[in-house]
């Protein structure tokens, strides 16, 4: 019943274009390893160029957050598909120049890449408060991370139906997408999807800095630990000599969380949303040991499949968390800044994973999931704590954007 309630309200043919906007973003950096290593014949550069685009994702993204904010959804949705299509195109033509335009290319692939998810998520939020229908923010959002999840099983995949015909053709596809998705998908955003001030000098609502940096470092584990998954299926295909099912076993991931992530709208609503990111951060953990344990028993696609199940109800706590405690006129860059906080944490579990797996295998790579987790247990613990103990930061309402979020200052005491 709440998602046949959620069909209604922006209509049905919002959701498959919405799904195919976001999958430039999750074929984009695979589709660059692939092109700049045929280009270089060097993985270590082609490693090199992703990250620099996943950092670069991570920097551009609050920018063009803010811009949507201040410019409305559409004009910088637009603006950043158009300039994305440039930015990969020219990632083609450098990848036939010398390593350093290979490199700025891909840098200027991720200062580009149109915040989709963010984007959808403040929509939604501004959609169902003007509708009065409030109440269906967690199905949206359950449903969001169910797509997310999704489009890292599809995205890849395609990329994988696209390399045979040549290291530029995934590229080329992340384009089309683009073309044929992503802009089409702004272009039907409301223009008044930011929250332009009346005056160039207009005061703007200040950040919350506390939980928003809370919720920055909570999106930075949960980003360590894909990139210990991704690094640790990698290195068991390799030692179990199939690399090809690599693939394959994080689509297995990906499948489990997306099933969770849909079974979380139906969640009781007296389940309040700081109860359950402790609880899901402590499920996180769960994830990550089962993973350390399939590895030792010898049953890691299982292990992958079960531990899948625990990742995007955390994730839709902190998205849930996020909207609440977002200003309304700044609440595109709150949620940029919190999802750029996932590539950040990736690329520094896949390097930390990285090299463990060169001394232990795929159980050095895995042990780093447990360690992201435990840190994201101890942060929604202490917070938990603080609110609880103190009222310091946050108190759960229905959503900054209905007005019902109430942020407590700190007495000067504390």
């Amino acid at each position: 019943m709440a998602y046949r309630s959620l069909l209604r309200v922006p209509g049905a043919g919002f959701f498959p274009l919405g799904f195919l906007a976001r999958l430039p973003y999750a074929t984009s950096t695979l589709a660059t390893l692939i092109l700049v290593r045929a280009a270089s014949s060097s993985y270590a550069f082609a490693g090199l160029a992703a990250a620099a685009q996943g950092i670069a994702t991570a920097v551009g993204g609050p920018v063009l957050g803010a811009l949507s904010d201040r410019h409305g959804h559409r004009s910088v949705g637009v603006a950043a598909a158009v300039a994305n299509i440039v930015a990969l195109t020219g990632l083609i033509a450098a990848s036939h120049a010398d390593r350093v335009s290979m490199l700025a290319a891909a840098a200027l692939v991720g200062l580009t890449q149109p915040p989709v998810g963010p984007l959808v998520r403040v929509h939604w939020s501004r959609l169902l408060h003007a509708r009065d229908r409030h109440a269906l923010m967690p199905t949206a959002l359950s449903y969001e991370a169910t797509a997310d999840e999704t489009s890292f099983v599809v995205g890849p995949a395609i990329v994988g139906l696209l390399t045979p015909i040549g290291p530029a053709a995934p590229t080329m596809g992340a384009i089309a997408l683009l073309a044929l998705a992503t802009l089409p998908f702004a272009l039907s955003l409301s223009r008044r999807d930011g929250t332009r001030p009346t005056t160039p000098k207009a005061t703007r609502t200040p950040l919350p800095r506390r939980p928003l940096a809370a919720m920055f470092l909570a999106m930075a584990a949960m980003g360590a630990v894909f990139g210990a998954v991704q690094t640790g299926v990698t290195a068991y295909a390799d030692g179990s000599g199939r690399p090809g099912t690599a693939g394959l076993l994080y689509a297995v991931f990906g499948i489990g969380s997306a099933l969770a992530g849909a079974a979380c709208a139906w969640l009781p609503a007296r389940f309040a949303p700081r109860h359950r990111y402790a609880t899901f951060a402590a499920t996180l953990l769960l994830g990550g040991l089962i993973l350390v344990a399939g590895d030792g028993l010898h049953a890691v696609p299982a292990a992958v499949a079960v531990a899948g199940i625990t990742v995007a109800p955390y994730m839709i706590s902190l998205y849930t968390l996020t909207e609440q405690l977002a200003p309304p006129d700044r609440a595109t860059v709150t949620m940029t800044i919190v999802c750029g906080a996932g590539p950040l944490g990736t690329a520094a579990g896949q390097a930390v994973a990285g090299s463990l797996a060169d001394g232990h295998g795929s159980a050095g790579a895995f042990f780093v999931a447990p360690i992201a987790a435990t840190a994201a247990l101890l942060l929604a613990l202490g917070l938990l704590w603080a609110d609880r103990g103190r009222g310091v930061w946050l108190v759960a309402g229905s959503g900054a954007n209905a007005g019902e979020l109430e942020v407590h200052k700190q007495s000067a005491s504390t």
